[in-house]
């Protein structure tokens, strides 16, 4: 029921096919519900390349998950930036990143905090959908209590001011030995991060979204008492 203060939105039909947004949102929802080993399980029985990145990147919080479109970042180390500049310049990359996205970002330096509690706020005002750094991060606690899903390789207090700048967007960057495309999709959860190729990731969220009904049939199967190699013949999946 719509009350008075209810925005009335558009929604697709004959007269109007979906969006780019709207389906990109609608499959990283999907994706989202999804878990990095049944994606990873069905991309590799269809035969595609398999893109995990480092299981020392992980996430602030245990329960933390994110899922979408990658925006890619990449930096450096500059010491010769002043406050302001590495101030403004550091508030220009959040503005830079786009709703319904997951954040991956490359700082190339294993010494600073590449996020923090006040960036947090405001990615997730603009309803981005998480931030992965090949990186530090800080305000932990913050970001943990507010629930902002943040994968990092470690903590520390320092931060960037006077010392780091962003040096492109949306371009490829390497972590850990794979490449993260501009078109990826990313997973990311307490059993890893996995990446999908922007062409393949409807084919791979249908069939996990199978694999997921499947494994819950024999799930059940179990708890009522079927032999388990009895139960894989029937529904081989495990």
């Amino acid at each position: 029921m719509l009350t008075d203060n209810a925005p009335i939105l558009a929604t697709p039909g004959p007269e109007r096919p979906a969006t780019m947004e709207e389906t990109a949102m609608t499959l990283a929802d999907r994706l989202h519900a999804c878990h990095s080993s049944v994606v990873h399980d069905v991309m590799k029985d269809l035969g595609l390349p398999l893109r995990v990145l480092p299981r020392s990147i992980v996430g602030l919080e245990r329960t933390m998950k994110a899922a979408g479109p990658v925006f890619t970042i990449r930096g450096r180390p500059d010491p010769t930036l002043d406050k302001h500049t590495s101030l403004y310049e550091w508030a220009g990359l959040l503005s830079r990143a786009p709703t319904g996205h997951v954040v991956v970002c490359q700082p190339q330096d294993d010494t600073r905090a590449l996020f923090g509690g006040l960036s947090a706020e405001a990615l997730a005002l603009k309803n981005v959908r998480g931030y992965i750094v090949d990186g530090g991060c800080r305000d932990v606690q913050a970001i943990a209590d507010q629930g902002f899903p943040v994968f990092a390789r470690y903590a520390t207090p320092i931060d960037i001011v006077c010392a780091w700048r962003a040096e492109a967007f949306e371009q490829p960057v390497a972590i850990g030995g794979q490449q993260v495309l501009p078109d990826d999709h990313v997973l990311a959860d307490r059993d890893g991060i996995i990446l999908i190729g922007g062409a393949d990731v409807e084919t791979v969220v249908a069939a996990a979204e199978r694999k997921i009904a499947t494994e819950g049939d024999m799930v059940k199967a179990i708890r009522a008492g079927e032999d388990p190699q009895a139960a894989y013949m029937k529904f081989r999946v495990f």
